[in-house]
C-alpha cells in the first residue's frame, strides 16, 4: 500500500482521480484492474481532531505529568534497590 496525494478532477457527471505513472509503478497495478483506495481531505486530520478534545475538562496536565514522571522515578528506585540488595 502507497499514498498518493492527487486532484479530484471533474468526468462528465463524474468525478476521477489520476494516479501518477511512478505510484502505478511502485505497486504494480495496470489498467483495467480493480483496485481499492481510501479517501481522506487533505485537511481532515484525526490528530486536530482528538488534539484539544479534553479542553473543557479541569485537569492540569503538569501535575499529571508530575505524578507520572514521580512514579516512574519510584519504579526504577525499587528496580535499583533490588539489584543492590542481591549483590
Amino acid at each position: 500500500m502507497i499514498e498518493v496525494r492527487t486532484k479530484l478532477r471533474k468526468w462528465g457527471n463524474s468525478f476521477g482521480i489520476i494516479v501518477p505513472q511512478k505510484a502505478v509503478n511502485d505497486i504494480g497495478i495496470r489498467e483495467g484492474e480493480e483496485i481499492i483506495f481510501l479517501i481522506q481531505k487533505e485537511n481532515d486530520n484525526p490528530v486536530k481532531k482528538v488534539f484539544g478534545a479534553l479542553k473543557g475538562w479541569k485537569i492540569d496536565s503538569q501535575k499529571i505529568k508530575d505524578e507520572i514522571r514521580k512514579e516512574e522515578f519510584e519504579a526504577e528506585k525499587r528496580k535499583w534497590k533490588h539489584l543492590n540488595l542481591s549483590s
